[in-house]
């Protein structure tokens, strides 16, 4: 008992204990949409809403992503962008980029070691505004099977603000496909106001 509290004393990790983040200054993130408006219907009441309908509808339907493949998670991500079968191409997105200027979409797709959360928050501060982030798989969600490694980041949303999480170990192409989706439908309600549940009870 007193060697581990000697050990304790020196700096060695306890178990049960989660470890500090990444000493890296986190961003914030859209805060004008909460999880599960994407189901709701906007309301158009001016021009301006129209037109920001319009934009983000635009926007919606190219989103350039950034492949960002840190480990098994890649090559599923390398599937669903180059297989025939899954047609990426469908929704606008089968041009993956190797810039970070061209891209509007980080696709996080592994596990994130300490080393590299620093690059990782260099690319995404890179990308032009607006951007989004897609956290894949379980390592880069929260750390995985590697959570208390002392040399894993413990979710990528604790570097830069995540949009939307993509579960599995690895997820199959049509997982990475659907989270897709949902940021297109996430994208097109940003900036705009959402009907309550309420108010389409009340209709």
């Amino acid at each position: 008992m007193a060697n581990s509290e000697q050990k304790g004393d020196r700096g060695a990790p306890v178990p049960g204990t989660r470890r500090k983040a990444v000493p890296i200054v986190m961003a914030s993130g859209p805060q004008e949409y909460t999880p599960g408006d994407q189901e709701l219907p906007v309301q158009l009441t001016s021009l301006a809403d129209m037109l920001q309908w319009a934009q983000n509808w635009a926007r919606s339907k190219s989103v350039w992503p950034l492949g960002y493949g840190l480990a098994c998670c890649a090559i599923e991500m390398i599937a669903s962008a180059s297989a025939p079968q899954y047609d990426l191409s469908r929704f606008g997105s089968e041009v993956f980029r190797s810039s970070p200027r061209q891209a509007d979409l980080m696709i996080v797709a592994g596990t994130v070691s300490i080393k590299m959360g620093p690059r990782l928050r260099l690319l995404w501060e890179q990308m032009p505004e607006p951007k989004w982030v897609l956290s894949m798989g379980q390592c880069a969600n929260s750390g995985g099977e590697f959570y208390d490694s002392y040399y894993t980041v413990q979710g990528v949303d604790t570097i830069v603000p995540v949009d939307i999480y993509v579960p599995g170990c690895p997820p199959r192409p049509e997982a990475l496909i659907e989270g897709i989706l949902k940021l297109r439908e996430k994208i097109a309600k940003q900036g705009l106001k959402v009907r309550s549940r309420d108010e389409l009870e009340g209709l």
